[in-house]
This record gives structure tokens, C-alpha cells and sequence, in this order.
């Protein structure tokens, strides 16, 4: 089970990109939202795996899918799924952005790229 304040419903997401791909022309193949802060980072997936860097660097262990029909959770201290509440709005990036994303960062050969 997670802490009380490991997850916070009350606060949005940060945007509707991964921030540190966003600041530095990088790319992402899935998104995910700190469950505590909001921050958007990409998936372990993905080259640069932002989400659990920031679960790291922070201590804020639990996000959730940010992906278009996905709520599920990740507790990255126990490695399992997590329950949780339904957290503010919006619930994902735009159905309307691609995954990978964003459109126009992603290079052609971005499967051969994925971890």
C-alpha cells in the first residue's frame, strides 16, 4: 500500500509532454504522471526513462499511465501495480498528440531506439 502522500488527486498534471524531452528536442514513446507532483516524464520505455529518474530524484514513487484510455498505477518501491484515486484533469495527453511523440522530434528508426 502507498502513502497518504504519495499520491495527491488534487494536482494537475504538469503539461501534456514529457518536460525534460520537451526542454531538450528529445522524444518519448509512452507517458507517465508523478501521482504526487504531476510531473509528466516518459516511459521506462523510452531512451531517457524521465518518469523513473524523477521517482529517483525525488522520492515520489507511484505514477500513473498518461496515456489516452489507461488509468492504471506503478509503485516504483514495491516494482507492482498500485491502486488509486481518480486524479484532476486532464487524465492523458491529447488523443490527438502520437505515440511516440511529439510529432516531428521522434527519428525514423525510433523501435531499434526503445529500451
Amino acid at each position: 500500500m502507498t502513502s497518504d502522500t504519495a499520491i495527491r488527486p488534487e494536482v494537475p498534471p504538469s503539461g501534456t509532454g514529457c518536460v525534460e524531452c520537451t526542454e531538450s528536442s528529445g522524444w518519448w514513446f509512452h507517458l507517465r504522471r508523478c501521482a504526487q507532483c504531476g510531473h509528466i516524464g516518459c516511459c521506462d520505455s523510452s531512451v531517457s526513462q524521465h518518469a523513473r529518474r524523477h521517482a529517483e530524484e525525488t522520492g515520489h514513487p507511484v505514477i500513473q499511465s498518461f496515456e489516452p484510455g489507461e488509468d492504471w498505477f506503478w509503485d516504483y518501491e514495491t516494482a507492482d501495480y498500485a491502486e488509486g484515486p481518480q486524479l484532476a484533469a486532464p487524465d492523458s495527453h491529447p488523443a490527438s498528440q502520437p505515440a511516440p511523440g511529439p510529432d516531428g522530434a521522434v527519428p525514423p528508426d525510433w523501435r531499434d531506439r526503445l529500451n
